[in-house]
């Protein structure tokens, strides 16, 4: 079990989320993201605090005094967690705990410890092990006494050499063993991809924002019966499902992980093999929440992951989901070249099913 599955399990979390706000992105959207990120993991989000600075403080990214106040109310209001909306170093870690007297994490490692609990293929848990060992490998420098005591294992270390050198020898080494392990898997898939396109099988990826209702708009298309929770990262490992055209063609269906806003870039390469699927699909549908504010900023975060990946130039169908919440008629949000459906209620699945046959 990772560190934070440890702190989750033993202690009913209470978090504070903490942010410092340099106008680099609208820090309101983050933050509201980190909070169903944490909730996702377990935790009871208490508060949250921004701070406004032109950068960040290099050793705790919050100022001195800010960090004092936070240690103070997290004293006050018994929180035991603290959420950086960021990437923290190992001596930032450091720094942050021993003046909060509280464990802190940061964005990244909430990511990998939700997709670490959501895995459930091989393929999956392979991903999300070198994910995490990829993200602590740069860390393990600063991280206290322990870490650097010498050490004289025999025929596991040479002469002085030390704790922290071993560590970082044998996550190495795991890393190697990985991935070897996912290139032995992504040969198995791109033989079944090369038989898809051997077939004729036409390929429909499904592509958007996580929690916006892939997973529930294919079991809808296709009787899948997959997971569909109300809850960031539901679905991490692809699934496939056969579906059927209005003009009698049949297509594979495959829904991908969720995405989140600054994805960070090693979890965009820990799981490419999953989301190839949508790299290589014939047409790939960019799904939204119709009645989210950041509906825009959900098809931009889709848009950018596809272009990473090489898919910039594929087809793709903009489809607004959750039309059924809409307190307007779904024509004031739905542009002419788009698709407004309820994955739910089936409304508009129909109009869907036809633009994707015209666009194959």
């Amino acid at each position: 079990m990772n560190r934070i599955s440890e702190i989750i399990e033993q202690t009913h979390e209470r978090a504070l989320l903490v942010a410092v706000d340099t106008g680099a992105y609208d820090i309101d959207a983050s933050l509201l993201e980190l909070e169903e990120l944490a909730k996702s993991a377990g935790a009871e989000v208490i508060a949250s605090v921004s701070q406004k600075r032109s950068s960040f403080d290099r050793r705790t990214l919050i100022g001195p005094g800010r960090l004092e106040e936070v240690r103070e109310f997290a004293a006050a209001n018994d929180i035991n967690l603290l959420i950086y909306d960021h990437e923290l170093t190992a001596s930032q870690i450091r720094n942050i705990e021993a003046a909060a007297e509280i464990p802190v994490i940061d964005r990244t490692m909430l990511i990998l410890d939700i997709f670490a609990r959501r895995a459930f293929t091989h393929e999956g848990r392979l991903q999300v092990e070198l994910a995490q060992l990829r993200y602590r490998l740069p860390r393990l420098a600063g991280q206290g006494k322990a870490l650097s005591r010498l050490g004289g294992g025999i025929g596991t270390r040479g002469p002085g050499e030390t704790k922290l050198e071993s560590d970082r020898r044998h996550i190495r080494s795991r890393i190697g063993a990985l991935e070897k392990q996912l290139a032995k898997v992504e040969k198995r898939r791109n033989l079944l991809r090369a038989r898809r396109k051997k077939d004729g099988v036409t390929t429909v990826a499904i592509v958007g924002y996580t929690n916006v209702g892939k997973s529930t708009l294919l079991n809808k298309l296709t009787d899948a019966g997959v997971l569909a929770e109300d809850m960031f990262f539901a679905t991490l490992d692809p699934i496939a499902r056969r579906l059927a055209l209005p003009d009698r063609r049949n297509v594979m269906l495959v829904d991908t992980v969720g995405l989140v806003r600054r994805l960070p870039h090693g979890l965009v390469k820990a799981f490419h093999s999953t989301l190839e699927e949508a790299a290589i699909a014939d047409l790939i549908l960019i799904l939204c929440d119709a009645g989210s504010s950041d509906s825009k900023e959900q098809i931009k975060v889709a848009e950018d992951v596809l272009l990473e990946l090489g898919a910039g130039d594929t087809p793709r169908l903009i489809v607004r989901n959750k039309c059924d919440l809409l307190q307007v008629s779904a024509k004031h949000v739905c542009a002419p070249h788009e698709v407004c459906i309820s994955a739910k209620t089936g409304d508009g699945i129909p109009a869907l099913l036809e633009r994707i046959s015209e666009s194959v």
